[in-house]
């Protein structure tokens, strides 16, 4: 197959809003391709190299490319070993190898090949939902149930190895596919719910309402002695956080694999600063500086392994029952997230004041009956906060006046395209922003810009902020027909990426009368 195939269907993905177009364009070029190309073509559509960062920055790539082939002759394959070839150049005089390899490539593409792969090295082809469009597609292509498809996905935590199982070996190789004790899982995650008895005539009576944590998730597996921590985007922070690590070793099992949050609280118990917590992990700080004195508290809200039994398709209510066995004792009862099972309105209104009285965000009211299921497919567990929040991607910025003259102060906000194109704007704002902060994104954005149009910087969407607001209204000023209310900028969430942003669909929730 030929990069230019690969490139074709790309564009057909972005011409069309349709979902089921775009997982059908993505299926049909994945039964054309050869079994060894498959894991390349998956993870290119989806946005990503199957070698991650090659060591190709967006300074390199702004520069004049060599002149384009007239004629597409690039395979899959010999792209791809380039790629590996990037990734692996290190050393004295890398950045010179680097820089004569990526000219070879783009030498030997077309000029439709040569954006392509610009947009693919810088990041530029993430699209947010696609995730879930690919997940589609190689259902599609491999003529397998989309469950059996998502289940390998979570289990696997890779596109295109689970792109490569179904199209080589169908639904038995997917059914394969097992929880790892070693290999993190992806997260089940929790959709807004507009308020606490909303979610409760959802859901009913068999639910568990427990605290939400202003903390970062973190995902913990035991096998023996051996003890590794991943976030909620996968990555391995276990030698950032010994004291999680000591606290689970401690754990009467063998084998285990924890869900839960963490945070840094102070000496009263309450939550700390949301960057002292993200400074533990190696995040950039929005402000300040990290205290490495700072101890972080882990809190378990699901259990997924115990000592060689599988959980995942198990309900929450006997998940919780295996939990509560495993930190039973005094030690390790302080782990577990505090909440109520099959609480009436009145204790489950009790659970909400208890967490805003101790420092908290809010409550997650959860389906006891549900299994674990990565992503938001659904509404079996959703966070309920007294004010709404929302993470959105920030595709811009502009030049502030008065005492923000020569500072990047206003900010543009996106909210997830459902259907996998651009994240689509939804509003602007300024509030929220301290000193240090506007220091900061004056500093920062510049790096990331797309354009520089004399008003401030358009930026590549890399960045996700959180912000408050009073709601929506509809308004044709921004692409998406909604603007925010009043929304303010309460922190940047360098634990998420814009494939984790909010999509449009939970800010047209927050519209009046909705």
């Amino acid at each position: 197959m030929l990069l230019a195939d690969v490139v074709a269907a790309s564009a057909g993905v972005a011409a069309t809003r349709s979902r089921t177009a775009k997982a059908a364009a993505i299926a049909g070029l994945l039964r054309r391709a050869r079994d060894d190309e498959v894991p390349a073509v998956t993870a290119w559509l989806a946005g990503d190299t199957l070698q991650g960062r090659v060591g190709v920055g967006w300074r390199t790539l702004t520069r004049p490319a060599p002149d384009p082939a007239g004629e597409p002759r690039l395979a899959v394959g010999d792209v791809d070993r380039a790629l590996g070839e990037l990734a692996g150049t290190t050393g004295t005089g890398s950045a010179g190898r680097r820089e004569a390899l990526l000219a070879g490539l783009l030498g030997a593409a077309t000029a439709d090949e040569q954006r392509f792969l610009g947009r693919l090295l810088t990041g530029e082809l993430r699209q947010g939902a696609l995730e879930g469009v690919v997940l589609d597609a190689i259902a599609a292509a491999a003529e397998v149930p989309a469950a059996a498809v998502r289940r390998a996905f979570m289990l696997a935590g890779s596109l295109p190895a689970t792109a490569a199982t179904a199209l080589t070996g169908g639904v038995p190789a997917l059914q394969a596919v097992r929880l790892r004790v070693g290999r993190p899982v992806r997260p089940m995650l929790a959709a807004p719910g507009s308020s606490l008895d909303a979610a409760l005539a959802d859901l009913g009576a068999e639910v568990t309402v427990e605290h939400k944590f202003d903390g970062a998730r973190i995902q913990v597996h035991r096998d023996g002695d051996a003890v590794r921590v991943w976030t909620r985007t996968l990555r391995e922070v276990t030698d950032g956080v010994p004291e999680v690590v000591a606290r689970v070793r401690s754990l009467p099992c063998r084998t285990a694999v924890l869900d839960g949050e963490t945070l840094a609280l102070d000496d009263d118990g309450r939550p700390r600063a949301f960057q002292d917590t993200m400074s533990r992990f190696g995040s950039q700080l929005i402000e300040g500086r990290a205290d490495e004195t700072v101890l972080l508290s882990p809190f378990f809200f699901d259990l997924l392994h115990l000592d060689g039994r599988d959980l995942l398709d198990e309900p929450l209510a006997a998940r919780l029952d295996a939990l509560a066995g495993l930190l039973a004792d005094g030690e390790h009862a302080a782990l577990r997230m505090p909440g109520v099972r099959r609480p009436t309105p009145e204790q489950a209104a009790g659970v909400l004041a208890d967490a805003l009285t101790a420092g908290h965000e809010g409550v997650v009211v959860k389906a006891l009956g549900s299994p674990y299921a990565a992503g938001r497919r659904g509404r079996a567990w959703q966070k309920v906060k007294p004010v709404h929040t929302l993470d959105l991607v920030v595709l811009g910025a502009e030049w502030g006046y008065g005492r923000r003259a020569g500072k990047l102060s206003t900010i543009h906000l996106g909210a997830r395209d459902p259907d996998g194109g651009e994240p689509v704007m939804v509003g602007k704002t300024f509030k929220g922003m301290t000193d240090e902060l506007l220091d900061w994104q004056t500093r920062t954005f510049p790096a990331l810009a797309r354009e520089r149009p004399d008003w401030g910087v358009e930026l590549r969407p890399e960045l996700v902020v959180e912000v408050a607001l009073d709601g929506a209204q509809r308004s044709p000023r921004y692409p998406g027909g909604l603007a925010l209310r009043f929304a303010r900028v309460l922190r940047y969430r360098p634990d998420r990426s814009p494939a984790d942003a909010d999509i449009l669909d939970a800010v047209r929730a927050l519209l009046a009368g909705s």
